[in-house]
């Protein structure tokens, strides 16, 4: 094993997050805690806002609620929803009761949240609404420890009898109890130690069943304290949050929010992204690169619809950024003449870039899968930093991050203060240990002792290196990597983020070639920036699907792969390319519902179009 430098020392102040929560209640009660939307479809939708104090007394009624129900310590409560204010909510309630939660994505099949829900012995669930409750009510047989089901939305359905109840039934029934027994929650959050469970993340597998990673209560109060203690949110920031709670990355924010007793804007509809970010106007946002590279090509496709005095200024523009970014990096500000004109720049071009994210952005925050260093860079040139970091399901997330004042593009950044990292020298796999790394996957004793060594460090599956600074920088997927017929290793998410980088017009890419004599890749395209260059070149009447099946759209890709081309090796290089006749999606599965790819799934679907590009090739082309 090569090992890097001794973890950074942190000061452990939490014991659990509903110890935490309850101590930013009492801390900051009249402070603002979170807003989210309501009316709509119909009504005019408006942003409303809660204290601590508010989501104090709906979070411990909740609890309440479930004690009365009969919730046992560790027993498992249910969250199927997308993400809204009510999900951090019930969150927190199943943890002030003493309960853990079962996560399941509100995308889920009705047989997939049967198998959780079951495998997890999970006992009562929120759902959404009764959209979600019809996909209970189908395998209802098959989850017979599920006692009760909590509607957030919608009333309860008369077939359903007291099976399933209201979300205000259970605060009023919480209500009941504490009237007669104050102190019934604050008890039980005394009395949560470390090592109980606190959730169960179910990973969404490229095929076979997904295992529940078991995440204790030490593992979220870990990452509350690291975070807090490199001080990524400040008590007076504004988050946007939108990601899946279902996922371990929104879970992770929601730890730091309450460390920092800031404010959260919870809105989980994608669709309401842009619209929102002009309402909201975060100060710090996560995100997943698909956003970045949706902004990024969309500027680029604006510049091009320019004029030639337009384009001009913009390349100027960028081009000064450039140097300001890289006297950022090196740890100074720009002054002189560089000030100046960064000024100007700044006036032209980068603050309309910046009211896209509602112009108070300080940074972003990229995780789930790798962000491309050119769009970094391009984003930094317009003086907006997007912070790169890194962690797994089974690591509660926060296991890496670049820092505010210590970034370097291309990297993940360093280990969180508390965490070791060592790279394996046989292959380069990453290892993690800290108290953020998982007990160990439900039900599964074999998982577990394959993911975990004996002596509690994780292994990733991800291949990396540490630079000379102590940055980590991911390479690839250890069961991603490609090799090619003449035994060339290579890494295809570093050329896919090339590609996307290079060329507005791509949404997804997945280079093949394990085992095949070159390399080859599958591409989707944006389809309003595509329907837009069609409209320019008269494919008037044609459907999207026609449109990116004709050969004027592969001449028109062409020159991209070409150019990165050129920065590749030739054993690298993309010899051939389809074109998908639709996006990739989480409905037709070939997505997870944090849109990372799932690479298995598309190459076997689109088997037959990838082996017709290498009919009739004998010879080794790398």
């Amino acid at each position: 094993m090569a090992e890097s430098k001794a973890p950074e020392k942190l000061t452990r102040k939490t014991k659990s997050i509903a110890q935490l929560f309850a101590q930013r209640v009492s801390e900051t009660p009249d402070r603002e805690a979170y807003r989210y939307p309501v009316g709509g479809e119909g009504a005019a939708e408006e942003w409303r806002s809660m204290t601590w104090r508010q989501t104090g007394e709906r979070v411990k009624a909740m609890a309440a609620g479930l004690l009365s129900l009969g919730l046992h310590r560790e027993e498992r409560v249910g969250i199927l929803s997308n993400t809204r204010v009510e999900w951090l909510l019930c969150d927190l309630g199943i943890l002030s009761a003493g309960g853990a939660t079962t996560t399941v994505y509100p995308s889920s099949t009705a047989e997939d949240c049967a198998f959780i829900l079951a495998d997890s012995e999970t006992r009562y669930v929120f759902a959404e609404d009764n959209s979600q409750v019809a996909k209970l009510r189908e395998h209802r047989g098959q989850m017979p420890k599920l006692a009760k089901v909590i509607l957030i939305d919608d009333a309860p359905q008369a077939k359903d009898g007291d099976w399933v109840i209201s979300l205000a039934d259970l605060e009023a029934a919480g209500a009941a109890l504490l009237q007669k027994d104050p102190h019934a929650v604050d008890d039980v959050v005394k009395g949560i130690e470390p090592t109980q469970l606190a959730t169960l993340i179910y990973t969404s597998g490229t095929t076979g069943k997904p295992k529940g990673v078991r995440l204790l209560h030490e593992c979220w109060a870990y990452t509350s304290d690291a975070i807090d203690a490199v001080k990524l949110w400040g008590p007076d920031d504004v988050q946007y949050l939108w990601l899946p709670m279902s996922h371990s990355f929104g879970k992770v924010l929601m730890s730091g929010h309450i460390a920092s007793g800031s404010v959260t804007a919870v809105d989980g509809r994608i669709p309401k992204i842009v619209e929102n970010l002009a309402v909201v106007r975060p100060t710090i946002m996560a995100a997943v690169p698909r956003i970045f590279e949706k902004v990024y090509n969309k500027v680029l496709e604006g510049v091009k619809a320019g004029s030639p005095i337009k384009q001009k200024i913009f390349h100027w523009a960028v081009a000064t950024g450039k140097e300001g970014s890289k006297v950022r990096q090196e740890g100074r500000e720009p002054s002189g003449l560089l000030a100046l004109k960064l000024r100007i720049a700044d006036k032209l071009v980068f603050s309309k870039i910046k009211d896209r994210f509602g112009g108070r952005v300080r940074y972003f925050i990229s995780g789930s899968a790798p962000l491309s260093r050119e769009i970094a860079e391009f984003f930094h040139a317009c003086n907006i930093l997007i912070l790169e970091g890194y962690g797994l399901t089974e690591s509660s997330a926060a296991s890496f991050v670049n820092r505010p004042s210590k970034y370097a593009f291309g990297s993940v950044g360093m280990p969180m203060p508390g965490t070791e990292l060592k790279i394996a020298a046989e292959d380069g796999e990453i290892l993690i240990k800290s108290p953020g790394v998982m007990q160990g996957y439900h039900n599964l004793a074999d998982a577990s002792a394959e993911a975990l060594t004996n002596d509690g460090w994780l292994r990733t599956g991800d291949i990396g290196e540490i630079d000379q600074r102590g940055f980590l920088r991911i390479t690839d997927r250890k069961k991603d990597l490609i090799k090619t017929s003449g035994g060339k290793y290579i890494a295809p998410q570093a050329i896919e983020g090339k590609l996307k980088a290079a060329c507005p017009y791509i949404s997804q890419v997945i280079v093949h070639g394990d085992k095949r004599n070159f390399v080859t890749a599958l591409v989707t395209l944006d389809e309003e920036a595509t329907m837009k260059w069609a409209k320019e070149k008269g494919f008037n009447g044609k459907s999207y699907s026609e449109v990116v099946q004709s050969p004027e759209v592969k001449n028109l890709l062409d020159p991209y792969f070409k150019e990165v081309n050129k920065t590749l090796a030739k054993y690298e290089s993309v010899k051939q390319f389809a074109v998908l006749p639709q996006d990739l999606s989480i409905d037709a599965g070939e997505l997870t519902p944090s849109l990372k790819v799932k690479r298995k799934v598309v190459e076997k679907k689109y088997a037959t179009m990838l082996d017709k590009m290498y009919e009739g090739s004998v010879a080794d082309m790398g």
